[in-house]
């Protein structure tokens, strides 16, 4: 699966790690049951006080798959899974997949009016759900092909007295205890693994062909699509990962897992690569700032894949000097770019390495990023993983531009995506001849290294001048006052669109639009300088940490209307 001729990045790779490798054609899956095998004993998940070790995990995904299967599933049947960071996110995920399943991975954050959209796009027959969010299930189950609803909460796994004390909080948090009954399309999760074996009907899987996963995307460009991931890509992906973390050691490492599994991101980085290299995950279900410090003092984990607004909020603590974060030797940023000050921050605070990377759902996910104990370069997304082929291309034409000069990043890979669930047409637009072409416009250097300019749709055409944000978010980032910062293009009846800065200032600080003003003009263009500046207490932003600049580009609309 090799890149076929000398590539300008491959000068960069360290010895440790190959241009190009061997990539298991194997069902994801039998990582978990190679790891309860070799380390049955060894802890696997970390929760809030309570572990479960290999072992455990496995079998409580067989008796998960056991269970899927007497209620009727079949190969390629859908599996929802709208859960946060929990030991049964973990097990349901490897239990759907044991049972010959694809996993749909939903976000409990999710509207009665967005699940009911994906459920009825992927067409999944099962579901597995927080007690909190059963209402919301309930009432959109007529709607869609869903057949049984699995429940469990969070209590389930927490130790005593935790479990005792957590409905308290649950109703203080969220006005509601929900109290599930075991009995007809509703299956309460602990009578599923108290009552259920282990012996289930392995399922013949074609990891090149059969899906593992259907995730989807953000729908930022009309409604969300399914992206449909093999075995394979997902397999591939994760060796890749663990091959460029190449100084990491197999069944040695714990992995902090603050990234939702329910984003692909996390679901690569974190649980698929500890359960394949048999490490142990500490997941955390919600991110607060206080919860992740103590928590990495005490568990001491050693990779800490995050996003920046992630590492933004723990730098900005303001009793952050009070905790040793000296166990943390690796982390990949993705998500969103990695200002510079904020890895320099994080490397002096930690004493490990912080460096950016770039990935899409539609690659499984990860394409790009900065070598993580070699040189790197700030504001890039570094160089092509292995068997990853990258370029900069006229969507157009796809002729390939010079060294130098912006256009869309197209790649290719064992991770790229199968294609998009029941959309042969989006399909064909974003997969052609092999490239799957991102979106972000982009440009390589002489050396191969990558940067991304910003998203296509997200340019700014003021005045006919092309204006990319995250050019000016990196100006605003230096300035000493400002903890968060997004940029969009907001109608203007003079220019077309106008500069407009959203900012989130850190604690205690304080500065006007006159002084970022000046700020700004001593740093960019005159054309580029936001002509408008909105100052928040925060940003909306995804799951995993994504500052949506599209959601801000709709309000400013909507106040035109």
């Amino acid at each position: 699966m090799g890149v076929d001729v000398v590539k300008p990045w491959f000068k960069h790779y360290p010895e440790q790690v190959s241009p190009t490798m061997e990539y298991d054609k194997r069902p994801l899956h039998e990582y978990l049951e190679e790891s309860a095998s070799r380390f049955p004993d060894k802890i696997a998940v970390h929760f809030m006080g309570t572990e479960l070790s290999f072992q455990e995990v496995y079998d409580s995904a067989r008796k998960f798959a056991s269970y899927l299967q007497s209620l009727g599933l079949e190969k390629d049947d859908r599996v929802a899974i709208m859960l946060p960071n929990t030991p049964q996110a973990v097990i349901a995920y490897y239990g759907a997949l044991l049972g010959g399943a694809t996993v749909v991975q939903t976000n409990p954050l999710y509207t009665e009016r967005e699940l009911e959209y994906q459920m009825k796009d992927s067409g999944a027959k099962f579901i597995v759900c927080l007690d909190i969010l059963l209402p919301r299930t309930t009432t959109v189950k007529p709607e869609t092909d869903i057949e049984h609803i699995i429940v469990t909460g969070i209590k389930d796994y927490l130790p005593f007295p935790k479990n005792l004390i957590y409905p308290f909080i649950q109703k203080r948090e969220y006005n509601m205890v929900v109290k599930p009954e075991h009995s007809g399309d509703t299956h309460v999760w602990t009578k599923v693994m108290d009552d259920s074996t282990t012996d289930y009907t392995p399922v013949e899987i074609d990891p090149v062909e059969d899906l593992a996963l259907l995730q989807y995307t953000g729908g930022t460009t009309g409604y969300p699509k399914g992206v449909m991931l093999t075995h394979y890509n997902l397999v591939s992906n994760t060796q890749m990962c663990s091959n460029w973390l190449y100084k990491t050691e197999y069944a040695k490492e714990s992995i902090l897992g603050i990234l939702p599994f329910f984003h692909v991101y996390g679901m690569t980085t974190v649980m698929n690569l500890s359960i394949m290299m048999a490490q142990k995950m500490i997941l955390i279900p919600k991110f607060d700032v206080d919860t992740v410090l103590k928590t990495i003092q005490k568990e001491r984990p050693t990779m800490f894949p995050g996003a920046p607004t992630i590492y933004i909020g723990l730098l900005n603590h303001p009793k952050l000097n009070k905790y040793d974060l000296s166990s943390v030797e690796a982390c990949i940023s993705g998500s969103a770019p990695l200002p510079s000050e904020v890895q320099q921050r994080f490397e002096k605070v930690t004493g490990g390495r912080l460096v950016e990377g770039y990935g899409l759902t539609e690659t499984s996910p990860v394409t790009h990023a900065n070598l993580v104990w070699e040189n790197r370069r700030s504001g890039t997304i570094g160089i092509p993983w292995p068997d990853t082929d990258s370029k900069i291309v006229n969507a157009e034409t796809m002729e390939e531009m010079p060294v130098g000069e912006v256009g869309e990043i197209a790649v290719k890979g064992p991770q790229v995506m199968k294609g998009y669930w029941n959309r042969e047409e989006d399909t064909a637009k974003t997969l052609k001849d092999g490239w799957l072409l991102t979106g972000d416009m982009g440009k390589m250097d002489e050396d191969g290294y990558f940067y991304v300019v910003d998203r296509k749709k997200d340019m700014i055409i003021a005045g006919g001048f092309n204006i990319y944000p995250r050019e000016v978010e990196e100006v605003l980032y230096e300035h000493e006052a400002i903890q968060e910062a997004v940029v969009a293009g907001v109608p203007d009846p003079y220019r077309g669109e106008t500069v407009k800065a959203y900012i989130v200032l850190k604690d205690g600080y304080d500065v006007s639009e006159k002084e970022l003003n000046t700020f700004c003009r001593e740093n960019l263009a005159a054309f580029k300088v936001p002509r408008m500046y909105e100052f928040r207490t925060e940003l909306p932003k995804t799951a995993v940490g994504k500052i949506l600049r599209r959601k801000l580009v709709d309000e400013e609309r909507e106040k035109l209307n």
